[in-house]
């Protein structure tokens, strides 16, 4: 009888690197939208402003704005807290 060949899923140590990475990104993006928001993107322009609407949307726009510089490569915060948060579960 021939043994069962093991899966070619992920294996533990990919599943937990792709959740560092996104943990990671998430976080870059947090950032990014923070340094945005106190730039002044989302803001109300004072001449042909959205209203009340723009102002209580303006956040997910920024967010949005955060989310896209991170996935087309960031600023490279995501990719050294990915390196400082995988050495410190590798030192556990």
């Amino acid at each position: 009888m021939n043994p069962i060949p093991p899966s070619l899923g992920p294996t533990p140590e990919t599943s937990r690197n792709t959740a560092l990475k996104e943990a990671a990104q998430k976080l870059e993006a947090t950032f990014l939208a923070e340094m945005l928001q106190s730039a002044g993107l989302g803001k109300t322009s004072e001449s042909f402003g959205g209203g009340a609407g723009e102002d209580q949307f303006g956040s997910f726009l920024v967010q949005e704005h955060a989310n896209q510089i991170v996935k087309s490569g960031g600023i490279g915060l995501a990719e050294s807290l990915f390196e400082s948060l995988k050495e410190q579960t590798n030192d556990h």
